[in-house]
């Protein structure tokens, strides 16, 4: 059965979904053919292909899935089909939203094979672009080890052991990878970039505690409003609550990251001014995130810490 071409004003919009999606790229200082590999300290992976065929994507849907990977901070380049996740005996995990690539075909309308069967010319094809959605091997459980995501190593002693027992102890999924670091409250995971990939790993603590801050947020947990999108009030709000939290976790685990707390902070000064009573609503709640995640602190380190303040406490 011949393939039914796309209208021409359905062909025009691809390309132009396309280009509009390249020029927010580049507004937005992102240049989507200058990073085609993932900055997560395993280098390996340069052109995306497809996990299932082997084969690699090319033409514009390589700039269209580098984008979509450095923008989403994924770990690596394969990608598939919503059924060929399943032909591997994995499958997309729900609620993800996939990455839209195109296939390039020619068409033959009738009257052209009508025209040039009367000429005794040869018939022009028609270009088009037909769409279908892909999905990042991140965005897929149960597949094969050799497609499953595989995020580097952590060196041996480049997270301190007890932050490392308080996020396993939280039961939050915690994934180490890709290039971003961010809360996702639809699927309830927190995912940070490998402390190596960080120039004083130390920091590597204090951005891990801000995304567990947000997860705390969770209905399961306390049930903060996390609807706000990125530029809103709310998600200022919400930004400077988990900033908090790592500050006081931090401050409670005795770690002392270079990065600044009070510079960051300073960026959501437009809430602080409009609202007076926004500081101090937000570092309650910052103060409730800490007290759950300390809580899950080694009992013999909660222990050692309750004896320290009541030595203080009898000393005064």
């Amino acid at each position: 059965m011949p393939r039914k071409a796309l209208p021409r004003t359905q062909r025009a919009d691809i390309y132009e979904e396309i280009t509009n999606k390249i020029i927010s790229q580049l507004e937005d200082g992102r240049l989507p053919w200058v990073q085609p590999w993932a900055r997560n300290g395993n280098s390996s992976v340069a052109m995306p292909l497809n996990a299932s065929t082997g084969r690699t994507y090319s033409g514009i849907n390589i700039l269209l899935l580098w984008g979509a990977a450095i923008e989403r901070g994924f770990a690596g380049q394969s990608w598939l089909t919503f059924r060929q996740a399943l032909s591997l005996g994995g499958n997309v995990r729900k609620g993800e939203r996939g990455t839209t690539v195109v296939y390039a075909d020619k068409f033959v309308p009738q009257s052209e094979k009508d025209r040039a069967l009367q000429s005794g010319d040869e018939p022009s094809a028609i270009p088009f672009l037909k769409r279908f959605t892909v999905f990042n091997a991140d965005q897929c459980e149960g597949l094969p080890e050799h497609i499953a995501p595989q995020a580097p190593p952590v060196p041996e002693g480049l997270i301190d052991p007890t932050v490392h027992a308080i996020i396993s102890a939280t039961g939050i999924d915690f994934r180490i990878g890709g290039d971003r670091a961010f809360y996702v409250p639809r699927h309830d995971y927190v995912q940070v970039p490998p402390p190596q990939a960080y120039f004083d790993t130390i920091d590597w603590h204090r951005t891990a505690l801000h995304e567990l801050g947000h997860a705390t947020g969770h209905p399961s947990r306390l049930d903060r409003d996390l609807s706000g999108s990125f530029g809103c009030r709310k998600y200022a709000f919400e930004e400077l609550i988990a900033e908090m939290t790592a500050a006081f976790t931090c401050a409670a685990l005795g770690i002392e990251p270079t990065v600044r707390h009070a510079d960051y902070i300073g960026s959501w000064l437009e809430v602080l001014r409009e609202d007076k009573r926004a500081i101090v609503r937000a570092a309650s709640q910052a103060s409730k995130a800490a007290d759950w995640i300390l809580a899950f602190r080694p009992a013999l380190e909660a222990d050692a810490a309750g004896d320290q303040l009541e030595a203080q406490a009898i000393a005064a």
